[in-house]
């Protein structure tokens, strides 16, 4: 490996318990200004936007693809001679998702522009896995045709209601931040619970009023549901907001610990209105990602469905109804390019002869999950039915940071070594310029706020 190369290399030797046991939120960043309390300051540096390389390596740690997953390799549901059919991808992710449906997608917002991911339903043999530290350059180029721009500048969030809360007014957004912003596809959530849980008998139903949803009967006669085993949908959606709530979270932490060994400043929240960042306000001048809305008297807020050709959900407007919606479902798994299609690629050694064998649902099953999705759909005006059509709500924003800032106020130890040697590492030892911030050098109040100078 040349020298060039140093920087990955440190990367890929950083211990994992230093960047458990070091993972602070490190709000400050270069160019950045606090205009009152004790902790008042003003940056002395320009701001500086995170590199390619290191937006694509977090990119990559966040959302990334790292090979195949292994499924799940047996269930006592269904047949006892066929495989368990619950995972929706084989894809393997860097970040865990239940039934390994991996629905999710990443935004990323900066000086840039504004992006997102396209990684989901891509086949990792055309993607080289992680090896050995000269792969994550490889990794990072072969993923970035995939990282789409939406739009050409930065996602505006006002520093106001309903946008922000006040403790982020000062920092969130700013010039020379990173934005990273998972967001989840909740009906293949939906559709992936429904199959597994009347696979095991399950009948869905309406908790207040116990009215059964869709069209149990050609099930319950054959055996497969079981009247004596009701579940209520929203109980079910709660489950599906909780995947997904762990799916984002578990996206934005990758992204915080690799910056920490990669020393950059930044910090994993969720204080922004994610209506915002999606697009809700278009119609006041703030388009977000330009994700699709629909609106209802019946909700009480705002519901995205989609971002046109880009993350579109199985609902309307994308689907003409949700036994469309179940039946495009169920052949992603099993028609001709799904992910138990004998002939696609995928982790086991014998994948014809494994695949295979892998339980397809049945017709009446598949018009049995359309048919309580269209019931869900009917009875809320979306869906799912209590919970976003796309979930969005958990955020790492990452920036270099002020080392000045850290030094002046807090006790030793407060950044990593890796901090201290950024810019010599990453940015070929070119350090931050000086040099006041409009609108930084002084406070809300007018006074001249404290900054280190040499």
């Amino acid at each position: 490996m040349s020298g060039e190369d140093a920087h990955l290399r440190e990367l890929a030797s950083f211990p994992l318990l230093d960047a458990l046991f070091g993972r602070r939120s490190r709000r400050f960043g270069l160019g950045m200004a606090i205009p009152g309390g004790p902790l008042a300051y003003g940056s002395r540096y320009e701001p500086v936007p995170l590199t390619e390389e290191e937006r694509l390596l977090l990119i990559l740690a966040g959302a990334g693809i790292s090979g195949w997953n292994f499924g799940i390799p047996y269930t006592t549901s269904g047949e006892p001679d066929l495989g368990c059919n619950y995972t929706n991808r084989l894809l393997g992710r860097t970040f865990a998702s239940g039934a390994g449906v991996h629905s999710s997608e990443l935004l990323v917002t900066d000086d840039h522009g504004s992006h997102v991911t396209q990684f989901r339903d891509l086949d990792a043999t055309r993607l080289a896995e992680y090896g050995e530290v000269g792969d994550l350059d490889r990794l990072a180029e072969l993923l970035a045709p995939h990282v789409v721009e939406v739009a050409p500048g930065r996602v505006e969030i006002p520093a106001a209601p309903p946008h922000l809360v006040g403790h982020n007014y000062w920092v969130t957004n700013q010039p020379g931040t990173t934005l990273f912003v998972p967001v989840v596809d909740t009906t293949q959530h939906f559709f992936t619970l429904v199959a597994i849980l009347a696979g095991e008998g399950y009948v869905f139903q309406l908790h207040g009023s116990g009215r059964r949803l869709g069209e149990p009967g050609p099930l319950l006669e054959a055996g497969v549901l079981d009247p004596a085993l009701p579940f209520p949908i929203e109980y079910l959606e709660q489950l599906m907001l909780g995947s997904a709530v762990a799916e984002s979270s578990l996206m934005c932490n990758n992204v915080s610990l690799v910056s920490q060994a990669i020393g950059l400043g930044g910090w994993l929240y969720s204080g922004i209105n994610a209506f915002t960042i999606l697009g809700a306000f278009a119609a006041e001048g703030l388009p977000g990602f330009g994700f699709r809305f629909e609106t209802d008297p019946r909700w009480l807020t705002p519901n995205p469905v989609g971002l046109d050709g880009l993350l579109e959900s199985l609902s309307p407007p994308y689907v003409a109804d949700l036994l469309q919606g179940a039946e495009l479902f169920a052949a992603r798994k099993f028609g001709p390019g799904g992910t138990f299609d004998p002939v696609r690629p995928g982790p086991f050694r014998d994948n014809p002869r494994v695949k295979a064998a892998v339980g397809r649902y049945s017709p009446e099953l598949v018009a049995y999950i359309g048919s309580v999705a269209q019931d869900v759909y009917d009875t809320f005006g979306k869906f799912p039915g209590t919970i976003p059509t796309i979930w969005a709500g958990i955020y790492t924003q990452v920036h270099h940071a002020d080392l000045d800032f850290y030094d002046r106020f807090y006790a030793d130890g407060a950044v990593l070594e890796t901090h201290r040697r950024h810019f010599e590492r990453w940015h070929g030892g070119v350090q931050p310029a000086e040099g006041a911030v409009a609108g930084h050098a002084t406070g809300a109040s007018g006074h001249n706020l404290p900054r280190e100078h040499s």
